[in-house]
């Protein structure tokens, strides 16, 4: 028997710059509007990274407006995660603030261990390879938890 569609669906990594701008865009092109989609991070220190605009832009995926945020930040708007269906963890840092700041609500909170590229490969090209092996890692889980596109 199949899952239910999540209706809201959060992704969410570390600075909301790199993994989880990448698995939003992903989730809005391979599912569209069949989900409200959005993403976090544990901080908002960094801007989006310029490797993941690119990689995504690979696939036709637009990041290059996509302002990062915070958990906090979410808050602060008025944003309640309780309206999220689902949570979607791509570090460690993130599950566990996830896992805190839901714990009174009824959201599930899953983990996908997604390697952040940022300190991997010294030249362009290999640190494009490393992005495009996250960026495609995450379209796979995605396909895999929410099916192939509607």
């Amino acid at each position: 028997m199949a899952e239910e569609f999540p209706q809201a669906i959060l992704f969410c990594c570390d600075h909301n710059a790199v993994r989880s701008p990448m698995a939003e865009g992903l989730m809005k092109q391979i599912h569209g509007q069949r989900a409200y989609v959005q993403s976090a991070g544990v901080e908002n220190d960094m801007e989006i990274d310029g490797f993941s605009i690119a990689v995504c832009r690979e696939l036709g995926i637009e990041l290059s407006r996509h302002r990062s945020r915070s958990f906090q930040e979410m808050q602060d708007w008025g944003d309640d995660l309780g309206q999220f269906d689902l949570i979607v963890a791509l570090s460690p840092a993130s599950r566990d603030l996830a896992l805190d700041l839901t714990r009174h609500s009824a959201v599930e909170v899953a983990y996908w261990p997604v390697p952040d590229p940022t300190a991997t490969g010294d030249s362009r090209a290999q640190k494009l390879d490393a992005y495009r092996a996250v960026r495609d890692d995450i379209a796979a889980r995605i396909r895999a938890r929410f099916g192939p596109p509607a």
